[in-house]
């Protein structure tokens, strides 16, 4: 979204159109802060992505679920 002024705008479209029909909105694959503050910043409920976590196993999750994420 920060290189594509287009993939912003398809963006801000799918946001809005969602919105519209009162729906929430999931954005997947955010991969740096610049792009989950521009998802929030225009409206999206939820963002999940390599910019919280990789994929993991359930027992790993289960453990942060259970002790909190480790800190920075």
């Amino acid at each position: 979204m920060q290189t594509n002024p287009h993939t912003a705008e398809i963006a801000r479209a799918i946001i809005g159109l969602s919105r519209g029909l009162n729906l929430e909105v999931v954005a997947e694959g955010a991969e740096v802060k610049e792009q989950v503050a521009f998802l929030k910043e225009h409206g999206c409920d939820l963002v999940q992505g390599y910019f919280y976590s990789r994929p993991l196993p359930a027992e790993e999750f289960a453990v942060i679920l259970r002790d909190g994420l480790p800190p920075l």
